[in-house]
C-alpha cells in the first residue's frame, strides 16, 4: 500500500508546538478510503529514522499513523543523535518533562487521529522504550482499543516524569487500564534488557494479571534492548526476533481494529481440555 507523508504542529496547553507527523495510506482511485488510525511514540529521541520506518511499516498495511515529537516542551521536532550528546539529553528531557504533558500529547494526538474524515475511529498505539511507556499510558484513553508496548521502560520503577508522580502501576491496579473499549494490552520484553530486570518484568505482569487486564506478555530469550532498531543499535538489533515481534503486532491491530467485533460478551468462556 502507497504512503502520503506529512505533519501537522500542534499547540498544547503549555503554549509549546507539538509536531505531529502524518503516515496515511494512500490508495489509488479511492480519495474517500477510511483507515483506522494508530500512534507510534519513538524513543528517547523523537521521531528517528528507524521510528519512521516503523510507523511507515504500519501504514502500509492499512492504519493512518501518528507520531508526536515528544519533547516540543524542550526542542524542535528535530530527531536527536545516537550519540553521547543524543542519549544524554534524551535522559534528561524524559524525567523533566510533566506527567501531564505526556498524557496531553497523547490526548491531542487521538483528537488529531479521530478529526481527521478517513479515519474509522478505531485507535490503537505502540512504541519502544520511553514510547512503549506512553503506549501504555495510551491505554489509559477510552477511545484507545489495542496497545502494543516494546521494551516499555519506567513502569515498574515509577520513574516517568517531573515531580515523581508516574501513576501507571497504580492506576493499572485500580482498574484503569483498558476501560470501557476493554483495550487489549501486548507487552514485549528481551531477557536480557538491563533496563527491565526480571523482578521488574514480574512485577507488571503481576499487576496486570490481579486487575484483570485482557493482555499478552512475551519475554524473548537472549533479546536486548532496543533490538528492534535497525540503526545503531550497538550491535542488539534482532531482526528475526523482531518478525516475530511485529508479526504479533498485525495480529492484534489487524483484529481489533479491522474488524467489527460488536460488543463483547462478558460470560465466562467455556474451555474443553479433552485432546
Amino acid at each position: 500500500m502507497l504512503i502520503k507523508e506529512s505533519y501537522v504542529d500542534i499547540k498544547t496547553s503549555l503554549d509549546t508546538t507539538m509536531r505531529v507527523f502524518i503516515y496515511h495510506p494512500s490508495i489509488p482511485g479511492y480519495p474517500h478510503a477510511k483507515f483506522p488510525g494508530v500512534v507510534v511514540y519513538s524513543e528517547i529521541y523523537q521521531v528517528t529514522g528507524p521510528v519512521a520506518r516503523f510507523a511507515r511499516d504500519i501504514a502500509s498495511r492499512g492504519y493512518i499513523v501518528a507520531a508526536p515529537s515528544i519533547y516540543h516542551n524542550f526542542a524542535g521536532p528535530e530527531a536527536f543523535d545516537y550519540d553521547t550528546v543524543g542519549t544524554d539529553k534524551g535522559n534528561a528531557y524524559k524525567i523533566e518533562k510533566p506527567l501531564e504533558s505526556y498524557d496531553e500529547d497523547n490526548k491531542l494526538t487521538v483528537d488529531l487521529l479521530m478529526a481527521l474524515p478517513t479515519c474509522t475511529g478505531k485507535i490503537g498505539a505502540t512504541g519502544m522504550c520511553l514510547g512503549g511507556h506512553l503506549a501504555y499510558r495510551a491505554g489509559f484513553d477510552a477511545r484507545v482499543s489495542a496497545v502494543v508496548c516494546f521494551f516499555a521502560t519506567d513502569i515498574h520503577l515509577k520513574s516517568l516524569g517531573a515531580g515523581k508522580n508516574d501513576d501507571s502501576l497504580i492506576r493499572t491496579a485500580r482498574g484503569e487500564f483498558g476501560g470501557p473499549a476493554n483495550t487489549e494490552l501486548l507487552m514485549i520484553f528481551g531477557t536480557r534488557d538491563p533496563h527491565v530486570s526480571p523482578e521488574g518484568r514480574d512485577l507488571i505482569r503481576k499487576t496486570l494479571r490481579d486487575a484483570d487486564v485482557f493482555f499478552s506478555f512475551y519475554e524473548y530469550a537472549g533479546a536486548q534492548h532496543a533490538f528492534i532498531r535497525d540503526e545503531n543499535s550497538k550491535g542488539r538489533y534482532d531482526s528475526a526476533v523482531t518478525a516475530v515481534c511485529v508479526t504479533g503486532l498485525f495480529e492484534l491491530f489487524d483484529r481489533v481494529l479491522k474488524l467489527d467485533l460488536g460488543l463483547a460478551d462478558s460470560g465466562e468462556v467455556q474451555i474443553d481440555n479433552v485432546c
